[in-house]
């Protein structure tokens, strides 16, 4: 079977596909979308799958989900409680008949066994953050007494054990940052190279051309992100509460999260939950900046925003770092908190009339899907060729 794209043909290899979870749509799973543009004819393996939530997205693929998927419906909406049994799902896949595949992971793909002639690229998202360098701090946010903290506890050091032997067994592992590399390294001990992950660049220049629509100066904040807790989205909420700045949030995310978010939030701040891709970037597009309060190991949404000429106010840690240049095409604040980053935002106010977005949009260049096809592909055919 030949997998020819548009830069890419690596021959009679066949090649397979694995990802944690489809079941919501995030950057994650943005970038799964492209892998399966270069391999389009690769199954692609996951422990869960929900069309619904999908949206439509991966119609075209072949899905093979775990055993997980024939558990009831209840179960799998609430996920987490199969968290037992999900080192042992990606471990079942039969991967015999492949020569290369590619998993797509920040948790439980990167576990799959293969043939010993079969290689495994696995493509990291993150080292499994809840069991890792965010393991006391995921537990308190579950907010669990102390009878079952011990029991997750113990849980999750089972899991931060089997995801250490899981990840011995990655041929060749490719960061999507720098910052997730020195994680790699630190807690798998494993070297990697960095391919940043694609970002869609901008707008269609029919619809949204740049010049006009930056001219055209937004009045609110945004956020386009997976509510989740570790987003940290409610500083935002807050300091804008404080600042008395209109915030426009686009996403979703635990039910539990949302509506904390939401007894919390001003009179200014609207939440529109999940919108399609074209009324996204209209939001891009129309926004005043970018708030992009939490650490992530990459962050593909500020990229976007910025590919539409819109500065970034991000916290200073993981990688945002890597893509948002201080002064030029966002601000930085230092520490995740209500009045830091207020101060960040007033900061840009300060400096908002020296933001040039042609200068903004030039950075976003850097990460576009392009450039992801062109450094992965060959970061692939370096692999296939020693």
């Amino acid at each position: 079977m030949i997998y020819d794209s548009m830069s890419m043909n690596i021959g009679n290899k066949k090649v397979a596909l694995v990802h944690d979870f489809l079941n919501q749509y995030g950057g994650a799973e943005r970038v799964l979308s492209v892998l399966h543009e270069i391999f389009p004819e690769a199954p692609i393996y996951t422990l869960l799958y929900d069309p619904a939530k999908m949206r439509g997205k991966f119609k075209d693929a072949e899905i093979r989900p775990s055993f997980l998927q024939k558990f009831p419906k209840f179960l799998k909406k609430r996920h987490k409680w199969l968290l037992p049994l999900m080192p042992t799902a990606p471990e079942t896949f039969n991967l015999r008949d492949f020569d290369l595949v590619v998993s797509s992971s920040s948790a439980f793909a990167k576990g799959i066994i293969v043939k010993p002639k079969t290689i495994h690229v696995s493509y990291c998202h993150s080292p499994m953050r809840y069991s890792w360098d965010w393991n006391e701090k995921y537990l308190d946010e579950q907010g669990l007494g102390p009878k079952r903290r011990i029991l997750a506890r113990m849980l999750l050091n089972y899991i931060r054990m089997w995801d250490r032997v899981a990840a011995d067994r990655v041929d060749f592992f490719i960061a999507n940052s720098h910052h997730t590399k020195e994680r790699i390294k630190k807690y798998y001990g494993q070297e990697s190279v960095v391919v940043h992950p694609p970002v869609e660049i901008g707008h269609s220049e029919t619809k949204f051309p740049l010049g006009s629509l930056v001219s055209k100066h937004g009045e609110y904040f945004l956020i386009v992100s997976r509510l989740s807790p570790y987003k940290k989205i409610e500083i935002a909420v807050e300091a804008m509460n404080k600042l008395g700045l209109p915030l426009v949030v686009i996403g979703e995310g635990s039910p539990k999260y949302v509506k904390y978010l939401k007894s919390i939030a001003g009179h200014k701040t609207k939440f529109l939950g999940f919108l399609p891709d074209e009324k996204i970037k209209k939001h891009f597009a129309e926004c005043r900046a970018f708030i992009f309060p939490g650490e992530d190991d990459f962050g593909i949404a500020p990229v976007e925003a910025m590919s539409f000429g819109k500065p970034v106010i991000a916290l200073r840690r993981g990688g945002a770092t890597e893509t948002v240049v201080e002064g030029e095409t966002g601000e930085f604040f230092n520490e995740p908190t209500i009045e830091v980053l207020a101060d960040a935002v007033r900061r840009f106010q300060e400096n908002e009339k020296n933001y040039d977005p042609e200068k903004i949009r030039a950075q976003a260049e850097k990460f576009s899907k392009e450039k992801f096809r062109e450094n992965f592909e060959r970061e692939i055919r370096r692999i296939l060729e020693n």
